[in-house]
């Protein structure tokens, strides 16, 4: 019996409307994993809830974060890095895989659950980050990430820090793998944005190439809320994500939902 890795993101819990779309994901075969590939909900017990549910459901869950995991208040307890390295601990204790652990094995293929953050640098060229940063204010465009998280955290020095982490892990694997992050790698996919401006919260230009880098098959990811495949170097950079009612309402069949990412025979 053949099972098969499957890949959801953006998937927004606390919408109403997104609770049947949830609710009714399920394994085909037992033996089914499902990668959730950031932004299940900014409340920490629901995205707990939620994932444990989910692990209930499938073989094995592997989880990154998106920005709305990270999103915080300043009277909330946990902040910024303290917010991330307890979440991790919650959803260890769920059985459910973080970016924190060994990267595991679907019929010989690593799949490495990633978590970089954004640094700004998807900006058009000889335009600074603070120019950047006020054009996109001027224009209405501005992403809650800089009231949610900015605040309580240096987000270019910890994506810089999480880069050099996550580049010295990769480096060891031997083989073919899928990358899941939440922020695109590559930066072609925003250049479809309608609202130019989101891109600066998007990703980092340091990922760029890491798919043939470290033999990627896939890759997946989220957070643009347009899902579809875009083939970069040959290789498939699949975003994954549900989103909001109003925007899977509105592309109802145009790619699977979940995404089989890849099929193997069984063990």
């Amino acid at each position: 019996m053949s099972v098969t890795l499957w890949a959801v993101s953006d998937l927004h819990a606390a919408v109403g409307a997104n609770g049947p779309r949830i609710a009714g994901l399920a394994p085909e075969n037992p033996g089914d994993w499902l990668i959730v590939a950031g932004d299940v909900a900014e409340n920490m017990g629901l995205v707990a809830r939620t994932l444990g549910s989910l692990a209930e459901r499938f073989d094995t869950v592997i989880w990154t974060p998106g920005n709305h995991e990270l999103f915080s208040r300043s009277t909330d307890r946990y902040r910024g890095r303290e917010r991330y390295a307890k979440l991790v601990d919650v959803i260890r204790g769920l059985g459910v895989m973080t970016p924190e652990d060994p990267y595991p094995l679907f019929g010989g293929v690593t799949i490495a659950p990633l978590f970089t953050l954004y640094d700004y640098s998807f900006r058009p060229a000889g335009v600074t980050v603070e120019e950047a940063l006020e054009g996109a204010r001027e224009r209405n465009v501005v992403l809650t990430d800089e009231f949610a998280i900015a605040p309580f955290a240096d987000i270019r020095a910890w994506c810089w820090e999480r880069l050099a982490y996550t580049t010295k892990r990769l480096s060891r694997i031997h083989g073919p793998t899928v990358l899941v992050n939440h922020w695109p790698l590559e930066r072609k996919p925003t250049t479809r944005l309608r609202l130019s401006d989101i891109s600066l919260w998007s990703g980092t230009r340091h990922t760029h190439g890491w798919a043939t880098r470290y033999n990627a098959r896939r890759v997946v990811y989220g957070h643009l809320h347009m899902p579809g495949t875009t083939m970069i170097d040959g290789v498939a950079h699949v975003d994954v994500s549900l989103g909001y009612p109003r925007e899977w309402q509105s592309r109802a069949g145009t790619q699977p939902w979940p995404y089989p990412v890849m099929e193997w025979g069984g063990r």
